[in-house]
């Protein structure tokens, strides 16, 4: 089976992952690069920051995404939105099952309840790497299969052709938020082996509606050591609030850190302050 990913890959046609979809329960989604991502937002909690409830597009979607790797194997990278309580129930049921945890931290700031974030990644036959996700979701509420989204206004309350000028990026609309994913200029790979953007290695943007043209954002940037600095001068000159500095990953080439924030304000504002931090990094023109 893995043999038939890698040879689909070859041939430039996307792998066979119905064997992983039927781990999971439900179809993943398609993405650049022969990338299957499976969503998994968390949906069952109700999280508020500063008076305001996040949408689990905003900041609680859970994901694990594979791809097909080198040498008969497969590649997941993923990261997994959970309770204080539920951490070390996970981390044991993945390590058991041979997916690497490589982060366990914060991505908000002062939000209730308190919400951490695992990222994981791992190598190796495809079914066994899902089958080890999928059991540690299982020990979480996290619904599964995901619940179906719920339908919103299109209209987000703000310019969206403005802010995606701002921010210089086409976004995409899903589960209330506008959403922003700008990959990195170079090529990333991950312990040797060649990351795509669509494995979670980029920039991630997200504005969910505030009313009255505002919008409370959150996400983070993926950045080289050398661009920190940089980016965080341009948010905190903006009023925009870094929430997290840290890495995702223990093996990338480039070094990647991230750096997550938090503010609500004018939409087009925000947006003009993260294009500018944007500018600062290495991205995808």
């Amino acid at each position: 089976m893995i043999v038939a990913m890698l040879l689909a890959a070859a041939a430039g046609s996307a792998p066979d992952w119905k064997p992983v979809q039927q781990v999971f329960g439900f179809d993943g989604s398609t993405l650049p690069g022969g990338v299957v991502r499976f969503n998994m937002p968390r949906s069952d909690l109700h999280v508020t920051v500063s008076g305001v409830e996040v949408k689990p597009s905003l900041a609680l979607g859970g994901w694990a995404a594979f791809a097909a790797a080198g040498k008969g194997a497969a590649m997941v990278m993923g990261d997994l939105v959970l309770t204080a309580d539920e951490v070390s129930p996970v981390t044991n049921a993945l390590l058991d099952g041979g997916v690497a945890v490589t982060a366990i931290h914060n991505h908000l700031l002062g939000e209730s309840p308190q919400i951490l974030y695992l990222h994981m990644g791992g190598h190796g036959d495809a079914v066994k790497l899902a089958q080890a996700v999928a059991k540690a979701v299982g020990l979480t509420k996290t619904p599964m299969p995901p619940a179906p989204a719920a339908k919103t206004d299109t209209d987000l309350g703000f310019d969206q052709a403005a802010v995606e000028k701002a921010v210089g990026a086409k976004g995409s609309v899903g589960g209330g938020c506008l959403h922003f994913n700008v990959p990195r200029a170079e090529k990333v790979s991950e312990d040797g082996m060649p990351t795509p953007p669509s494995m979670g290695m980029g920039t991630s943007i997200n504005f969910q509606p505030a009313g009255n043209g505002k919008a409370a954002i959150a996400g983070d940037f993926a950045m080289t050591g050398k661009e920190v600095r940089a980016v965080l001068d341009t948010l905190r000159q903006n009023g925009i609030v870094a929430t997290a500095l840290h890495s995702h990953a223990l093996d990338d080439n480039p070094r990647l850190f991230y750096m997550h924030f938090w503010a609500v304000d004018d939409a087009v504002k925000l947006a003009q302050a993260l294009g500018s931090a944007l500018a600062k990094t290495n991205i995808k023109k």
